[in-house]
């Protein structure tokens, strides 16, 4: 017997906020929810601005900027949402309001959401007629930004810090991502991965500054005997002092100052500790490290790391058009175009196919007997193409027929030929004459004067005319050629 339900049950059973939630407890949907962030939590009090000093980083920032520019270096596209006229007119609208608004800039600016977890956004509306405009988006710093109980954004201010004011609708697009469940409504950044490799190599370059400080230079030491007086240890306290900065001091006899300096051997710790900081940092960001550091053949497989990188890149375009495509670009159809589906805008990601490759691949296609359609090579060369209709049959001229002898069909090597036999007498003249130059001449320097004085003498108008002529007769035998199989001759 089948255990599958008559009716599905479309109530949502596993709630949250309600006390069902044995992670929570009851929540009311009036109260903040703190994130579940460990590290914020533990190191921050779950203030975001720990985070904000990993982001100081130089490492950090480095990679960071190299995965956001990735994204935003692409290029964008609005796609309507089906193929009315009115989609079209609604995704032809959303394309000017973005252009208007800078969108690569919002898209940079909301990337940020991939480092801290969440992003959040106020779009400025206007009114131009009779539609709604996208007047401006201002990116806000989601430190004043918190969800309540009902998972609903609150702006947190100083006359309402808790629970805050809830916004209106359509008013602000916002997302989150890298949690692994759906309710934790703040995501979990890439600050959470790098905030410890980022304590390590802070702690690390202290005690490196450290060692440097104290071993950079030996370290006096002074010894006394064990009758000196007060006065007799501070007199050696004060020259050992003198050490740092003189180049000679005197002491009293009977005492003895020596250097102390460090016994080292091996590598120095604290770089590999930095650069394996480094490598950590990178590989969390960018998914590996041949972007920032090294060659393919240190690192391994260039193409696959590449390929990684790819990902990450698709993964972070689509996060923010996606998010953007579920509200402010349905907002605006809604109120502008009703009858329309909402258009979607995305990002160019994927490389194009190289256009040679394909060109050869559609040629052994068609050898195969496959004709493509306009459609195909429309959509996959771009442009704009219709089809070509056989050449016609153009007449021949007195000047084609006088050299070809009234007969197109001549074969290449009849019409070659006869193109040999025209041009002799004049390249045989000017033979003649760079001969009798040559003869005339003492020496090279000379030769070479007098063929600049002759060259404006030596023409070569007959020969370029007889050359357009046998061009213009083997055009025509081509174009015979063509019309005779097209014929079935």
């Amino acid at each position: 017997m089948s255990d599958t339900p008559k009716r599905p049950d479309g109530n949502e059973i596993a709630t949250t906020g309600d006390g069902r939630d044995i992670t929570r407890g009851w929540v009311s949907p009036n109260w903040l929810l703190p994130p579940e962030d460990t590290v914020l939590r533990a190191r921050g009090g779950g203030n975001l601005e720990i985070y904000r000093e990993v982001l100081r980083d130089e490492q950090v920032a480095a990679t960071f900027a190299q995965r956001r520019l990735a994204v935003v270096s692409k290029e964008w596209e609005v796609q309507p949402g089906g193929k009315k006229r009115q989609d079209k007119a609604a995704a032809d609208f959303l394309r000017e309001q973005l252009k208007a608004v800078n969108f690569d800039r919002a898209t940079d600016t909301m990337l940020y959401g991939v480092f801290y977890g969440y992003s959040v956004a106020e779009c400025l509306w206007a009114r131009e007629g009779r539609y709604v405009t996208l007047d401006d988006i201002k990116v806000r710093d989601r430190r004043r930004f918190a969800f309540d109980g009902a998972y609903r954004l609150r702006l947190r201010t100083m006359h309402d810090p808790m629970p805050g004011e809830l916004l209106p609708p359509a008013k602000f697009w916002h997302f989150r991502t890298g949690a692994d469940h759906d309710d934790e409504p703040y995501g979990l950044g890439l600050a959470h991965w790098l905030y410890w490799p980022v304590q390590f190599k802070r702690q690390g370059m202290k005690f490196w500054l450290i060692f440097l400080e104290k071993f950079g230079q030996p370290t006096a030491r002074g010894t006394y005997p064990a009758n000196a007086t007060a006065e007799e240890r501070t007199r050696l306290l004060q020259a050992l002092r003198a050490i740092q900065t003189d180049s000679g001091l005197i002491i009293p006899e009977g005492m003895q100052v020596d250097l102390i300096e460090a016994a080292r051997s091996g590598t120095a710790d604290y770089t590999a500790l930095y650069d394996r900081m480094d490598k950590a940092i990178a590989k969390a960001v960018l998914g590996q490290t041949a972007s920032t550091e090294g060659t393919a053949g240190k690192l391994g497989n260039e193409t696959l790391q590449q390929e990684v990188r790819a990902d990450l890149v698709k993964a972070d375009a689509d996060l923010v058009c996606e998010s953007f495509n579920r509200t402010v670009a349905r907002w605006l159809t809604a109120w502008n175009f009703p009858t329309a589906s909402a258009p979607r805008v995305w990002r160019r990601v994927e490389e194009p196919e190289d256009t040679n490759k394909l060109a050869e691949r559609d040629q052994r296609i068609y050898q195969m007997g496959y004709k493509p359609t306009l459609g195909y090579i429309t959509d996959v060369y771009g442009g704009e193409w219709t089809e070509t209709s056989p050449p016609p049959v153009v007449p021949t001229t007195p000047a084609t027929a006088a050299f070809a002898e009234g007969d197109a069909t001549d074969s290449v090597d009849q019409q070659t030929a006869r193109l040999g036999r025209e041009a002799d007498v004049p390249i045989r003249d000017m033979i003649t004459v760079i001969r009798t130059l040559l003869d005339k001449a003492g020496s090279l320097e000379q030769f070479r004067d007098a063929l600049i004085d002759a060259y404006p003498t030596l023409s070569t108008d007959h020969f370029a005319e007889m050359m357009a002529k046998a061009l213009t007769a083997a055009e025509l035998a081509g174009r015979y050629d063509i019309v005779e199989q097209a014929l079935g001759g």
